[in-house]
C-alpha cells in the first residue's frame, strides 16, 4: 500500500501490535537478561507501572507468540551487521531450540495467575505496608 506521495507506508507496529521501541525492550530482557514469558512480566509490570497487569501481561503474550512463530527464521538469515547487544547474528554457538510451542500453556497459565493474584482485594489490603494494622494482622494469623 502506499500514500498519496506513491511511498510505501509501514505498518509492521500495527501489524504486530507492538512499537519498536516495545520490540527493543523486549528483546533487550529475552537476550541480554535471559529474561522467559514469566519474569519478563514481571520485570516489566514494574517497568510500566502505569499500565495494568492485565495489559502488561498481554503484551508479554503477544511477543512470545509471535517470537515463537518466528525464531525458526533467525536460523536461516543472512549474515548481516547489527549494533545491538542483543544481536541475532551469528549463531554457530546458539544451541537454543528453534521450534517452539506458540502456546506457551504453562508460562502464560502462570502470568494469568499473577495477574489474577493482583486483582484480589487482599493484594491491596497487603500492599498497604507495614503500619497499616490489618496487614499486620494478616502477618501474625498462622493457618491452622
Amino acid at each position: 500500500e502506499g500514500d498519496a506521495d506513491g511511498e510505501h507506508s509501514q505498518k509492521d507496529e500495527d501489524d504486530m501490535g507492538m512499537t519498536y521501541e516495545e520490540l527493543g525492550v523486549f528483546g533487550a530482557l529475552r537476550k541480554v537478561h535471559r529474561c522467559g514469558p514469566v519474569s519478563m512480566f514481571r520485570r516489566l509490570r514494574h517497568t510500566w507501572a502505569a499500565l495494568g497487569a492485565d495489559e502488561v501481561a498481554a503484551k508479554v503474550k503477544r511477543f512470545f507468540y509471535y517470537y515463537s512463530v518466528n525464531r525458526h527464521k533467525m536460523c536461516v538469515i543472512t549474515p548481516s551487521y547489527h549494533a545491538e547487544g542483543y544481536s541475532p547474528d551469528d549463531n554457530r554457538f546458539d544451541l537454543r531450540p528453534f521450534v517452539y510451542n506458540t502456546r506457551w500453556t504453562r508460562q502464560f497459565a502462570a502470568i494469568d495467575r499473577l495477574v489474577a493474584k493482583r486483582k484480589t482485594p487482599d493484594d491491596a489490603q497487603e500492599s498497604a505496608g507495614p503500619g497499616d494494622p490489618e496487614s499486620a494482622s494478616k502477618r501474625t494469623k498462622t493457618s491452622p
